[in-house]
């Protein structure tokens, strides 16, 4: 239960600390924060500290051993990793106060360049907290077309497809102030649970890739675009400029993740990845076959597939099929029907052997761009990747092996609430 003194800042004329404290409460139970031991660490820590002592700033130094238990020689200058958690925490209550928090009587803000947190009234307040949650159900969702599964065809891809490029200009040319400091302090500060899950592409000398889905479309966003048909298009109609949000997101994500290894990775969208660069390199892979159209031409074992399933009599949907179910399991996974605004998405996660068993494979994709950004978030959550070491019988500090997991992705306004882990089992 978080606390406060009976200290008064300048805004408890507005907003009393009881209230706030009940709004930091409900964020810690949503589905944006609970799965996240860490980010609800943190929020609470900032709240207290802007509820107790207005006046006085916290330092990085402070959230990094009181909240994350960095060892007292903690160095921001190495150590990007409390700056990478507040960008989280900023991102998730964006995502909170436009989707299921979106008529609550307070906002929570994280102030860029500050730890620590504001607090803001709101116009409108609901009744009860429970009309919060109901924001989730569909009769409440604004509507929206079936076009969300698509995003590379509304002109909003094109500013996913700048954003991509700016992406790929920061990750390639930032590096870490002293590699060696970074890899032996900076890594051993993370928890050992992403360290063990990683540890296939952080332990190689060579840096991986990461290729992004780029699928190949005819057409532009002003007149409409569709993905290319080698029946009836020229290849000198095909555009590969543009990518899905969440392909975006992932490659922003895991650029961060890596950072706080003191590791970097090369870039390549699929459609300039060549199978010279999978011979000699471990590869990472954000995004489906159906866009990532290189992971078609690697030899892979999996025993989930993406494939369109028909729901009706016209409808169809790209699904995730198991060929291997055990006795009693569907076979078959199928997301929100494209009529309907996307509430559940499924997503894979497979580590496997390279081209050569001395290198790996990671493929983290959804059945859409929502469902690849939940796999990426997934993947580079401790908590999530402590549930998935235990179900594959791994122990932290230990060899990874190579497996295939399942997520069931709850879904709203196109952001990823919750993921959760349906099936994995290790193939080797």
């Amino acid at each position: 239960m978080l606390e406060v003194s009976q200290k008064r800042s300048e805004s408890d004329a507005v907003l009393a600390p009881e209230a706030c404290i009940a709004e930091v409460e409900r964020l810690v139970r949503s589905p944006f924060l609970s799965s996240s031991e860490a980010l609800c660490k943190l929020l609470q820590f900032l709240a207290r500290h802007t509820l107790n002592s207005p006046s006085e700033h916290i330092k990085e130094y402070e959230i990094a051993t009181e909240v994350f238990g960095r060892p007292p020689d903690f160095d921001p200058q190495a150590d990007s990793g409390v700056r990478v958690q507040m960008g989280r925490l900023r991102t998730k209550l964006a995502e909170y106060y436009q989707t299921v928090g979106a008529d609550n009587p307070i906002q929570v803000d994280v102030p860029k360049g500050s730890y620590s947190l504001s607090f803001r009234p709101r116009a409108t307040a609901p009744d009860t907290e429970s009309s919060q949650m109901d924001a989730l159900a569909p009769s409440r969702r604004p509507a929206s077309s079936g076009a969300h599964r698509a995003l590379p065809i509304t002109v909003a891809t094109l500013v996913c497809a700048l954003a991509a490029c700016a992406i790929l200009i920061y990750i390639s040319h930032r590096r870490p102030a002293s590699p060696d400091a970074l890899n032996n302090q900076t890594a051993q500060a993370e928890p050992a649970t992403l360290r063990t899950f990683w540890g296939p592409f952080l332990q190689s000398p060579e840096a991986p890739y990461v290729i992004f889905s780029n699928a190949q479309f005819v057409g532009n966003p002003i007149t409409g675009m569709r993905y290319y048909d080698p029946s009836k298009d020229s290849r000198g109609q095909v555009s590969q400029h543009y990518t899905g949000i969440g392909e975006v997101m992932g490659v922003e994500e895991l650029g961060s993740l890596f950072l706080r290894f003191g590791r970097q990775f090369q870039i390549k969208r699929s459609g300039l990845f060549t199978l010279d660069d999978a011979r000699k390199s471990n590869l990472i892979f954000v995004g489906s076959p159906t866009e990532n159209l290189t992971l078609g031409e690697i030899p892979h074992s999996s025993g989930f597939t993406f494939k369109l399933l028909q729901t009706g009599h016209d409808d169809w949907v790209q699904g995730v099929v198991d060929l291997k179910p055990r006795p009693g399991e569907a076979s078959e996974y199928l997301p929100t029907a494209e009529s309907r605004p996307l509430e559940v998405d499924y997503a894979v996660i497979i580590l496997t052997h390279g081209l050569d068993r001395t290198r790996w494979i990671l493929i983290l994709a959804g059945a859409s761009t929502v469902g690849t950004q939940a796999a990426v978030d997934y993947a580079s959550d401790p908590d999530s990747v402590k549930d998935l070491l235990r179900r594959l019988n791994i122990q932290p500090g230990s060899d990874m092996k190579s497996f295939e997991a399942l997520l069931r992705v709850k879904v709203a306004n196109d952001v990823p609430l919750t993921t959760e882990l349906v099936k994995v089992r290790g193939t080797e």
